[in-house]
Order: C-alpha cells, then sequence, then structure tokens
C-alpha cells in the first residue's frame, strides 16, 4: 500500500492509496461506484500472471484515500490519475476504467493526450453521455439522476442495498455467478466511502465525454455486458465503440454491470490479453 499526494484541503493533504504488484507492462486499473480498486481482484490476479505490474488506486473520497469535500468531477479525476502517472514514474503504461473509471480514461486522453500511454480499455463505462439533450436524445431524463441523488443524500445505505442488487442482476445471477457474501462485500466497501463523494459523484455520470473520445489514438478496447441494468449497453458502449476510431469492441453476453465478478473469466479472456501484449 502507497499513497500519492494529490492536493491539500485546509491543514490535510489529499492523497490516493493504491497497490503496486508484480513486474513488467504496467497497468492502471481504475474503478467504479462506489467501489474501491479492490474491485478488479480477478483482473489483478490474472494480469499478473500474465506478467503485468498492476496499479489499482482508490479514487478520492473513496476507499483508504483521503475524503476530501471538493474535487468530485472529472477534470480533477484526470489530475489524479495523471499524479499517480507521474508520482510512479510510469511510461508505456495501459489505463483501465471500469464504469466511472472509464470517464477517468476518456478525460485523460481528452485533457493530457496519449503520450506515455500505449493502450486504453472502458469496461462497462458511463461515457459518452448519458444526459438527454438536444444533441443527445438518447440520454436520460436529469429527473432520474436527481433522484438517484435524493435518495443518496437521504439514506446512502439503504440505496447501496437497492444499488447493488441491479449492480450484480441478483435476481438473475445469485447463487450462480455470485454469493450474498460478495454482495455483502460489496455493500461493505460502498458504506465506507465519503457522504460527501457518494453524493457529489452521482452528477458526474452525465459529463459530456464525446470530445474526449475524438482524441484516442491508440489501441482501445469497450466492452459491455448486454444486461447491464445501471449503464445500458444501448447508451454507453454501443456509441462509445462508434465514437473511438478502431475501437476493439467486446460485448459480453447476459452480463451485468458487476460483470467483473459475476462474467470474470468471459472479461479477462478479452481483457488481459489487450492490456498485457
Amino acid at each position: 500500500m502507497g499513497f500519492v499526494k494529490v492536493g491539500t484541503e485546509n491543514s490535510t493533504d489529499i492523497e490516493l492509496n493504491y497497490e503496486d504488484h508484480g513486474e513488467g507492462k504496467p497497468v492502471i486499473l481504475i474503478h467504479g461506484y462506489p467501489l474501491n480498486g479492490a474491485s478488479w481482484e480477478k483482473q489483478t490476479a490474472a494480469l499478473l500472471k500474465a506478467g503485468c505490474r498492476v496499479i489499482a488506486y482508490d479514487r478520492r473520497g473513496f476507499g483508504n484515500s483521503s475524503q476530501p469535500t471538493s474535487g468530485y468531477n472529472y477534470d480533477t479525476f484526470a489530475d489524479d490519475l495523471r499524479a499517480v502517472i507521474t508520482t510512479l514514474k510510469l511510461d508505456d503504461v495501459a489505463i483501465a476504467g471500469f464504469s466511472m473509471g472509464g470517464g477517468e480514461v476518456a478525460r485523460y486522453i481528452g485533457k493530457f493526450g496519449s503520450d506515455g500511454i500505449r493502450k486504453a480499455a472502458i469496461v462497462s463505462g458511463v461515457p459518452p453521455y448519458l444526459l438527454k439533450a438536444p444533441d443527445n436524445p438518447e440520454g436520460l431524463d436529469k429527473a432520474m439522476f436527481d433522484g438517484i441523488g435524493a435518495a443518496v443524500q437521504k439514506d446512502r445505505f439503504a440505496f447501496f442495498r437497492e444499488f447493488f442488487g441491479n449492480f450484480y442482476n441478483a435476481d438473475e445471477t445469485l447463487g450462480k455467478r455470485i454469493s450474498q457474501e460478495a454482495i455483502d462485500a460489496s455493500w461493505g466497501v460502498a458504506a465506507r466511502c465519503s457522504a460527501t463523494a457518494a453524493f457529489a459523484c452521482v452528477a458526474t455520470w452525465y459529463e459530456d465525454f464525446r470530445k474526449d473520445l475524438e482524441r484516442f489514438d491508440i489501441p482501445t478496447l469497450v466492452m459491455h455486458g448486454d444486461a447491464d441494468r445501471i449503464l445500458p449497453i444501448a447508451a454507453t458502449g454501443n456509441r462509445t465503440s462508434r465514437l473511438i476510431k478502431g475501437a476493439q469492441y467486446v460485448v459480453i453476453k447476459g452480463a451485468p454491470h458487476g460483470m467483473l465478478w459475476t462474467h470474470a473469466d468471459e472479461v479477462n479472456a478479452a481483457l488481459v490479453p489487450f492490456l498485457s501484449t
């Protein structure tokens, strides 16, 4: 476990917790809401076996990272990722983001370009743009996001319980692809996140990443489950794969949003060879 300083808030440092294991080509794994870097455990093990150096960090407000009351926007998240890369002196690195983490990947390339980045992967990602607008009729009404935010503010612990049911499609996968204990473990991680972050991050889900995706000029893998109830594939993966020139697109049949766990074998079959070469 290590820490990267990314700023200050009054008298305290803002630090990101990270794990750095293995040798070989470096890969950075960026987690989704409301989890932490350990949510990649099944992919981390496979990447290490494939001979990669694997770095997974906790987003500000989550896991063992600091819990500031500011900075919950994608420009800052991209700056935080930049700090991880520069502090660890990483070059020729692959970056992979799951769910919200897909936004970090998109904004990082959009803001900093691809210098030093060899490959990118967006897995069950939030891009390209979820908010309904005159130029984005496929998006969702802002009232839906406002309702989620209100539920988080009222009782985030109750919200997380319902959220993870849909995150893993528990009505279909429980006892087959995931245990109740694994779902409870996810809830336990979520319960430790910052109350500020839990609420503030909801508004980031409808960030517009379309111009960021236009800047991609490196090999990119887009992966999505076709049974995703959190970020439906028609609004996300299908469109992202078309907006990134030359993107490789892999659809995991029957997979929910939380397919890093429920469909780990299927995910790893495509993700590990891509990131490790």
